[in-house]
């Protein structure tokens, strides 16, 4: 084997791993928790692993399963149950409702429908789409909004495909719409108090913690968090579309004629179509509907859930429930079988759901292992005298520890330890708290770092390099955005002089 060859063998990246984790291993002390070096030097390894496919990424996210018990963070059994949490049978019921509709045919039916609307200009169809992916994410949750706007995405992907004889066109032009349906969840999340769990995290830890505060309610924070969700969504779009993976100014199709043509083959809306349809309609209403909207303290418009006294039901419950109607209705266009059989619910990309255990695997490590402990308690000790820097250092670092733990662990953990760290430095605590909240959204990079992500990664559109590519810019761009737009803002929105 020649220099060359060695050199872009994939263990030599094993090597590097290992070379790496031993490096982390050495920085991280050890005297209070003794097993965050550990810990550090794991997930060193795996995300090397990760970016460099040194294994199938399935198989990468199986470490834990071994090395968390051999070096003593977390119990097989623990860590076990890292992998059957429920958002992956959320996941997994949504990938087949995906594919009943695919089945169908409707979504060749929708995609030439949404050409018809949009236009058929590729920057355009990224932007309608993060556009309405981040509007859905305001009031529902990230991941179903990906859920309801991916297969739609997929059709129309599907659908160029058909048309356009340009392999390195629709690579990129798939890429970006499937980046941007992720991230538009994540930034359209920002904007509400409701939607992403941690700014829900945000508004019970700082009541609690500061009861003699003025509260911060679900207009003022909007009245924070839609501008910085409209700046990053536009300018985001523009990022995507005209940097990272810049798009033809011309139309994908050469005219309307041509969309109406090919609506017109379909014909009239078949029996299948219209059953895979209502049944993914189903499901989507249901996500929408069935948790509470607190308006204010006097006002909340109340889900099905709470309702009907439902709660124990879960997003991943009506997903599972609705795909399996999927099996149980026949099929009209082919008379022996189901809308849905179980030869096409194997194409499944099933080692998604691995990597989705491994991320929260990581996360459940780093919480036992103390690691997050010490990243946190980094905060405590902050001796600068400017809050500007103060707030970018902390967007800077919420950011990017976001992106190999839940956010909602993060916010969990993190908050508390700048709510003290705020009293020390006498400032308004929301100064630390609120981009630090806001922050924990702007994780772009790994497809652990976010559901939304993972569920991307799972569309077979998206290669982890090109996710890293495009969110190392979105997340710098993200913490510039979220530091700018709070000191622009804090003083009207929450009479914080900074």
């Amino acid at each position: 084997m020649s220099s060359l060859n060695f050199l872009k063998s994939k263990w030599i990246y094993g090597v590097l791993a290992v070379l790496l984790a031993i490096i982390g291993y050495s920085l991280v002390p050890s005297e209070q928790y003794t097993q965050a070096p550990i810990m550090a030097a794991i997930v060193i390894i795996m995300a090397v692993f990760w970016i460099f496919e040194v294994v199938p990424i399935a198989i990468t996210s199986l470490f834990p399963i071994f090395l968390f018990p051999l070096f003593g963070i977390l119990d097989t059994k623990s860590t076990a149950l890292f992998f059957g949490k429920e958002i992956i049978f959320l996941f997994l019921g949504g990938l087949m409702l995906a594919q009943g509709i695919q089945n169908s045919n409707l979504h060749k039916r929708i995609a030439l429908h949404i050409v018809n609307l949009i236009g058929s200009k590729p920057a355009n169809l990224v932007l309608g789409f993060m556009v309405a992916t981040a509007g859905l994410s305001m009031w529902i949750s990230n991941t179903a909004s990906v859920m309801v706007m991916m297969p739609i995405g997929l059709s129309i992907i599907q659908e160029i495909k058909e048309v356009k004889n340009s392999e390195s066109f629709l690579s990129k032009f798939a890429v970006a719409l499937m980046l941007g349906i992720a991230y538009s969840a994540d930034i359209g999340g920002m904007a509400t108090l409701i939607g992403t769990p941690p700014n829900m995290v945000f508004m019970e830890l700082y009541h609690e913690l500061f009861p003699n505060l003025r509260k911060v309610g679900f207009t003022q924070w909007m009245m924070m968090g839609l501008p910085v969700a409209v700046t990053f969504l536009f300018t985001g779009w523009l990022l995507m579309t005209k940097v990272i993976f810049r798009m033809p100014k011309g139309n994908i199709f050469d005219g309307n004629d041509i969309i109406k043509n090919l609506l017109s083959q379909l014909g009239k809306v078949r029996r299948d179509e219209i059953a895979s349809g209502l049944i993914f309609l189903s499901a989507a209403i249901l996500w929408v509907t069935g948790s509470d909207i607190t308006l204010s303290e006097s006002f909340t418009i109340h889900g099905w859930r709470t309702s009907f006294g439902l709660e124990m039901v879960s997003d991943a419950s009506i997903a599972v429930a609705t795909s399996l109607l999927l099996f149980l209705i026949p099929s009209n266009d082919r008379p022996t079988e189901k809308l849905l059989t179980w030869n096409k619910a194997r194409e499944l990309p099933w080692g998604i759901l691995l990597l989705f255990g491994g991320g929260f695997a990581i996360a459940g490590g780093f919480n036992s292992s103390g690691l997050s402990s010490l990243i946190g308690n980094l905060f405590a000790s902050l001796e600068i005298d400017s809050p500007i820097l103060i707030v970018l250092i902390v967007c800077v670092v919420l950011t990017f520890l976001t992106e190999i733990t839940s956010n909602t662990a993060t916010t969990n953990l993190i908050l508390p330890i700048l709510a003290k760290a705020s009293v020390v430095l006498g400032l308004d605590p929301r100064i630390l708290m609120i981009p630090a909240t806001l922050s924990a959204s702007c994780a772009f990079m790994m497809p652990i770092a976010s559901p939304t992500q993972a569920i991307i990664f799972g569309s077979g559109h998206v290669k982890i390099k090109q996710m890293i590519r495009a969110g190392i810019l979105f997340n710098l761009w993200g913490v510039i955005i979220v530091t700018s737009v709070f000191y622009l803002m804090a003083k009207f929105v929450f009479g914080i002089a900074i």
